[in-house]
């Protein structure tokens, strides 16, 4: 987990951010289809990506499905319903209007082709077709 003090005064939507993967297991990936090793990194950048960049974001306008969006029956092996976090295991550098970059790429939001999938906390809670 992030060392990073957080904000008192959190966007309500960051806070559900924050509070909904923070719960979720670190050992124990919701999609089978992502290695448990690979989940972890992932839920441990999405935690800090929260804690340095979770207001900034929230105040360009990305959303929970944007972010941490996954197809709502097959999680994260459907890339195009797949939010910025949920497809690299890297930790983002910074958090721009139209995208997130990481130290060797980017993800974009608003591509042609992209879909808004389910926040991976709801993926996870609605018992995917496994």
């Amino acid at each position: 987990m992030s060392a990073s003090p957080l904000p008192v005064d959190l966007p309500p939507a960051v806070a559900e951010w924050r509070a909904s993967i923070e719960h979720m297991p670190a050992d124990a990936s919701p999609c089978r289809h992502l290695p448990p090793a690979r989940w972890t990194a992932i839920r441990e950048n999405c935690l800090d990506f929260i804690d340095r960049f979770g207001v900034e974001a929230h105040r360009l306008g990305w959303t929970a499905s944007q972010l941490f969006g996954v197809h709502p029956k097959h999680g994260t092996l459907r890339a195009e319903w797949c939010g910025a976090l949920m497809v690299h295991d890297q930790r983002a550098r910074e958090v721009e209007f139209a995208r997130v970059v990481f130290e060797w790429t980017s993800a974009h939001r608003g591509k042609q082709g992209q879909r808004d999938g389910v926040p991976i906390w709801k993926f996870a809670k609605n018992g995917p077709d496994r």
